[in-house]
């Protein structure tokens, strides 16, 4: 193999809980809630799906089915997806439900998956090219960077960036032609069977991990390296 791609959400990195993610926006915004409320709306919006990254949507509204099936390919679609679905949840002010979907796009609201960086390392150190290939509608470079692992991708394939979503082929031919790599030699890196699974159109082999709370995956990317060998 000569090139690995890796999705980012829930592959390279999770989002914080939907708790921390409400209780970082209202601190913020200089708004307080008792406990019990707290918990009870960040329950309501994991109940909505509204943490782009986090749990997915138990229903999606209809009048947001559309939008839904498309919010990775623009921008503006992300984030009307995502804070539709917010505003299904009340908050003390209409104002948090965008204060939200920003947060969610700060290096603070993500994590590293603890044996991320030693196998992003590893690989550039046996001259394996990196790919990140991700349905999202915001840059997750500065994440990258925040947490010191951007010196070892070398391209971003990001949905939003070219009106199409995984599991498209057409996002993972745009990756290997960036780093050279004959698809054949190739390996897909990702939580969803139904999005990164896409890459075996092109002859890829995909290795699939678990969307899992950092703390509940602590080596899932290891065996990537002996793919690799």
């Amino acid at each position: 193999m000569t090139a690995v791609l890796f999705d980012f959400s829930g592959t390279l990195f999770r989002v914080e809980s939907t708790e921390s993610w409400l209780r970082a926006v209202l601190t913020e915004t200089g708004h307080r809630l008792p406990g019990p409320e707290l918990t009870r709306l960040a329950r309501a919006l994991e109940e909505a799906g509204a943490l782009p990254g986090g749990t997915a949507p138990k229903e999606v509204p209809a009048d947001l089915a559309g939008l839904w099936a498309v919010r990775d390919e623009s921008a503006r679609q992300h984030r009307a997806a995502y804070t539709g679905l917010s505003r299904r949840v009340p908050l003390p002010d209409p104002a948090l439900h965008d204060a939200l979907y920003e947060r969610h796009m700060t290096p603070a609201a993500w994590t590293p998956y603890p044996d991320a960086p030693e196998v992003l390392r590893t690989l550039r150190e046996r001259g394996i090219g990196v790919g990140v290939v991700s349905n999202i509608g915001w840059d997750p470079r500065p994440v990258f960077r925040a947490h010191g692992l951007d010196r070892y991708v070398d391209t971003y394939v990001l949905s939003y960036e070219h009106g199409v979503q995984k599991p498209d082929p057409r996002l993972f031919a745009v990756a290997c032609e960036a780093l050279g790599a004959d698809p054949r030699r190739v390996v897909m890196v990702g939580d969803s069977r139904a999005a990164d699974g896409g890459a075996a159109a092109l002859g890829c082999r995909v290795h699939f991990v678990d969307h899992l709370p950092v703390n509940r995956r602590p080596d899932a990317l290891l065996p990537v390296l002996d793919l690799v060998v």
